[in-house]
C-alpha cells in the first residue's frame, strides 16, 4: 500500500518540479538539526513551489482513503501537499519532532496552520494532537476552522462528545456548513439535539434565519423540547426551514421525530418531492442570506 507522503510526493511531481523538495528531504534524513532544517523549509515552501491547486483524479482520491482510513485531500494546494510532504518526513525522528512541531504550529500562519491541521489524519502518534485540534476549534478563522472540521476524519474518530458537539455549534456560529463533517451522522447523540434546539429557539427570539443543517441533529435523539421546535420548523413558512425538518424527521431512527410528519402529510410529501439533501439545502440557505 502506497504511503501518504508518498501519494503527496507523486501529486506535486506532475505539476511542478521538485528539485528544491528532494534536497529538503535528503536535508531532513541526513540533518543533525531537524529543529532548523524543518522550520525553514516549511517557510520556504510557496516561494519554491508556489500555491496552484493539486489536480487529483478520482483514482488519486481512492488510493488516498486506502492509503489513510477517511483521508480526503478536496482542496489540496501544492504548497500544503509539500509542507505534508516534510512533516511526514520529519516524523521519523519521533520525540524531537513532536516538540519541534509543537514549537512550528505556535508560531504558524494561517496557510501553515490550515495545511497542519489538515495533516492531522497522517500524523503518528495521533492522539499527541488532540488537544492541539480541539483548541484550534475555538478559532474565529473560518479557514483554520474548516480544515480541522471538514473533510477530515481526525474529530470523528478522537473526539469525545463534548468536544464533538462543540465542533457543530460552532461550525454554525462562524457561517460554516456541517454536511462536510465526516462521522457526522455516527456521533449525532442526546446532548447536541438538546444544544441544537436551545440555539434555535435564541435565533427565533432574536427573529434571525435558522441554518437548515441544525435539523439533522435535533432529530436524531429528541426530546420533548426538541419535538415542540421540529414541529414549528415543520410549519415554517420559510420552505427551506420546512423542508430542512421535513428532511430531518423522515431520516431520523426516532419514532417521535417520524411521528412529526404526520400532522400535515401533504405538505410534507410536497416538501421531499424534490429529493433535497443536506448540501443543497446549505447552499440554498447561504444564497438567501446573500
Amino acid at each position: 500500500m502506497t504511503t501518504p507522503k508518498r501519494l503527496l510526493k507523486t501529486w506535486i511531481e506532475r505539476q511542478v518540479d521538485c528539485t528544491w523538495l528532494d534536497e529538503q528531504i535528503i536535508s531532513l534524513r541526513q540533518s543533525s538539526s531537524v529543529r532548523q532544517t524543518l522550520f525553514r523549509a516549511v517557510g520556504l515552501v510557496p516561494r519554491k513551489l508556489g500555491k496552484a491547486d493539486l489536480k487529483l483524479t478520482d483514482t488519486d482520491f481512492t488510493n488516498a482513503a486506502t492509503s489513510s482510513a477517511g483521508w480526503d485531500p478536496t482542496g489540496y494546494s501544492i504548497d500544503m501537499a509539500a509542507r505534508l510532504v516534510l512533516l511526514l518526513e520529519a516524523s521519523q525522528h519521533r520525540e524531537l519532532f513532536e516538540t519541534t512541531f509543537d514549537m512550528l504550529w505556535r508560531t504558524a500562519d494561517v496557510g501553515e496552520q490550515v495545511a497542519f491541521y489538515r495533516g492531522l489524519p497522517l500524523y503518528p502518534n495521533a492522539s499527541h494532537y488532540l488537544w492541539r485540534a480541539t483548541d484550534g476549534c475555538r478559532t474565529n478563522i473560518k479557514a483554520v476552522f474548516e480544515a480541522i472540521a471538514h473533510r477530515n476524519p481526525y474529530p470523528a474518530k478522537h473526539f469525545d462528545e463534548v468536544a464533538f458537539n462543540q465542533l457543530c455549534l460552532k461550525a454554525l456560529f462562524v457561517g460554516s456548513n456541517l454536511y462536510l463533517v465526516q462521522g457526522l451522522d455516527s456521533r449525532l447523540n442526546a446532548a447536541l439535539s438538546r444544544m441544537m434546539t436551545d440555539y434555535a429557539f435564541e435565533r427565533w427570539a432574536a427573529s434571525r434565519a435558522i441554518y437548515p443543517e441544525l435539523w439533522r441533529s435535533v432529530a436524531s435523539h429528541p426530546d420533548e423540547r426538541c419535538i415542540s421546535a421540529l414541529n414549528r420548523a415543520l410549519a415554517s413558512e420559510d420552505r427551506i426551514t420546512a423542508t430542512a425538518a421535513a428532511l430531518a424527521c423522515s431520516t431520523s431512527q426516532d419514532t417521535a421525530a417520524q411521528h412529526c410528519l404526520a400532522a400535515s402529510p401533504s405538505r410534507v410529501q410536497a416538501l421531499l418531492d424534490d429529493k433535497p439533501n443536506w448540501e443543497d439545502l446549505a447552499h440554498q440557505f447561504l444564497a438567501s442570506q446573500s
